[in-house]
């Protein structure tokens, strides 16, 4: 037995560590900026979080909880198959917001309450100003409006942009239409390229109003293109329209549209 055997391999052995302690000394002195690679927890907290407008949700929405049938619900169904009954229904209370007013006409006091603080935020945020062009219209009024667009440009015409009596969501008092502050475009198309309208496109649904009448969706709702015709169907509905990309009343809820009365 060799009894300088085992200092020899503890002489080796610690030659070693000496070396390789130095190679590490060495190499941190040639790069000095070099940093130990952070942990993926610490990498992923450093990293810019992302900002965006959240997509707006409705936590467990009930589709049936308010009736689409009885013109006293905010989420009533009336267009050309779908008339309202009765026939000549008036909303039991109507009111006048402190708006300014093209023809003063009242609405229902949730789309006042509504529309009051839609035209406050259109004006704290865009410093636009708008009014109401028309709101609730009876029976008796629609049909003056009807008859009057039907003797001006013939029945044809006129039931491709004024509602038949009875199928007026005016007369619900659920309607409004807005126009701009000074007036630009009013009752036309163009008004959905004016800052009004592409504001209130944008914005409308945060309010509890819907876009009713959409320019790619006529063959649905019967009408033609109205950017200035607002629908107040309440925020939680709105919101939920919005979250799912749902244009229309007839589409979500699976009714019959179209542009044939019934």
């Amino acid at each position: 037995m060799n009894p300088t055997g085992p200092r020899r391999r503890v002489a080796a052995v610690a030659v070693a560590t000496i070396v390789l302690l130095a190679v590490t000394a060495c190499s941190a002195a040639d790069h000095p900026s070099r940093k130990p690679a952070p942990s993926k927890t610490a990498a992923h907290a450093s990293r810019p979080v992302p900002t965006s407008t959240p997509t707006p949700t409705v936590a467990g929405f009930d589709k049936h909880a308010q009736s689409i049938d009885d013109p006293a619900s905010t989420w009533v169904v009336v267009n050309k198959p779908r008339p309202l009954n009765p026939l000549a229904y008036a909303p039991p209370s109507l009111v006048y917001p402190e708006v300014t007013y093209v023809n003063r006409q009242p609405m229902r006091p949730e789309v006042a309450e509504a529309l009051v603080a839609m035209f406050h935020a259109g004006k704290a945020e865009a410093g636009l100003d708008f009014s109401v062009q028309s709101a609730y219209r009876s029976f008796e009024s629609q049909t003056n409006v009807y008859n009057d667009d039907a003797a001006r440009n013939g029945a044809a015409y006129a039931d491709t942009d004024t509602a038949r009596p009875g199928h007026s969501e005016h007369q619900t008092g659920l309607a409004v239409d807005i126009s701009a502050v000074p007036a630009t475009c009013s009752l036309d198309a163009c008004f959905a390229h004016t800052p009004q309208g592409e504001w209130l496109a944008a914005n409308a649904w945060r309010f509890g109003f819907l876009l009713r009448y959409p320019a790619d969706k006529v063959a649905v709702t019967g009408f033609t293109f109205e950017p200035w015709h607002f629908r107040y169907v309440g925020v939680p509905l709105a919101t939920q329209l919005k979250s799912t990309n749902v244009t229309t009343l007839e589409e979500f809820f699976g009714v019959p549209g179209g542009t044939e009365y019934h």
